[in-house]
């Protein structure tokens, strides 16, 4: 046993070797620049949301977890059920549900993946993605932060990830209540929420790879959600502040094993969870074996959080393809709505003459 023991921990010691005074893994997959190759296609589907739940430990036993993952498995073996064909209509204007399914036959169960377990990092099964602060809770917003959320609901800024309105009579109007205000998502030009990053978080819904596409001077991220590309600029500097880019401008380098990019220079537009322009993303991408990635990620931005926060997940490389995101609400669906609502506004004249 011993011998066994020890042969191991050798194996061990020899797969990690010291070059310029930095530890390498030789184990893991490498470029021909020497170093680790992340080039791969990455499935981020999960239980793990990304903020902490109340009452929640951070860490669940391997016995909590399979209890709820089983009973995930079991909600969705029900809801894949075959629907009644002679089930009655949904209620006017969809039944409240968040987003803009809202159950008027957008979408059935069969067509989600919301995954169906939870994110294992460094052997533990996670409540949240974020992990500091602690509690696993997103900073306070700062009293100007607060101050442009109000605001903003009086103001027109189409954005990704702004949701829909239960009632459009109500004021002020919803996201969807006015085609100038439809979210960036939603037309199918950029990726709801921030499933295309940065930071990469996953959305809980379908589409969940990504894809990371390596060169010694560039590094691609693709999101299969409306197929946004992100460039990484290796060893590069910032494009000035007057150029705005609603993924950000993206440089990375190379610490050790760990490729850091960081992303300045966004837009007003895409607003990640109301932060301002000047919001800064410091990720970090670490191959810890051959099928896994951990990711972490720092969003820092004094103007809308009182502190920066932090999340980390893991990435597991899959088998599965990337096949083109056929999005076409922003092509058909917009003209359509507005002509309804021109042919509803000429019966409602035509009426009272």
């Amino acid at each position: 046993m011993k011998k066994v023991l020890v042969a191991a921990l050798l194996a061990g010691l020899a797969s990690r070797v010291a070059v310029n005074g930095q530890i390498k893994n030789t184990a893991l997959p490498r470029g021909a620049d020497g170093h680790p190759d992340l080039t791969g296609i990455y499935d981020l589907a999960t239980m793990t949301p990304l903020e902490r739940p109340a009452n929640v430990p951070a860490v669940l036993s391997d016995e909590e977890a399979a209890r709820l993952e089983k009973a995930e498995a079991a909600r969705n073996q029900t809801l894949d059920k075959e629907l009644d064909g002679n089930r009655p209509p949904p209620p006017k204007g969809g039944d409240g549900s968040v987003g803009a399914a809202g159950n008027v036959g957008g979408y059935n169960n069969f067509w989600l993946d919301r995954g169906g377990s939870y994110n294992i990092v460094d052997g533990q099964r996670r409540t949240s993605i974020l992990i500091d602060p602690p509690e696993g809770r997103v900073p306070a917003l700062t009293p100007q932060a607060r101050q442009r959320q109000t605001a903003g609901r009086q103001q027109f800024r189409p954005t990704s990830d702004q949701t829909e309105s239960n009632d459009p009579g109500l004021e002020p109007a919803g996201a969807y209540d006015d085609p100038e205000r439809r979210p960036l998502g939603e037309r199918c030009l950029l990726g709801f929420g921030s499933t295309s990053g940065p930071p990469v978080l996953p959305n809980y819904f379908y589409n969940n790879l990504h894809q990371i596409v390596q060169t010694p001077t560039q590094v691609l991220i693709l999101t299969e959600m409306v197929h946004d590309a992100r460039v990484v600029r290796m060893n590069a500097s910032h494009v000035p502040p007057t150029i705005r880019k609603w993924l950000g401008d993206s440089i990375g380098w190379w610490e050790g094993d760990t490729l850091v990019v960081e992303t300045t220079n966004f837009t007003d537009k895409t607003r990640f969870r109301g932060a301002t322009p000047d919001l800064k993303v410091t990720e970090r991408f670490t191959r810890v074996d051959a099928r896994n990635l951990k990711y972490r990620f720092t969003i820092d931005d004094p103007a809308t959080w009182t502190k920066p926060w932090t999340g980390e997940y893991t990435w597991p490389q899959t088998n599965d393809r990337i096949f083109e995101y056929a999005c076409h609400e922003g092509n058909y669906a917009m003209e359509n709505i507005l002509k309804g609502a021109r042919l509803r506004e000429k019966s409602t004249t035509d009426k009272q003459q």
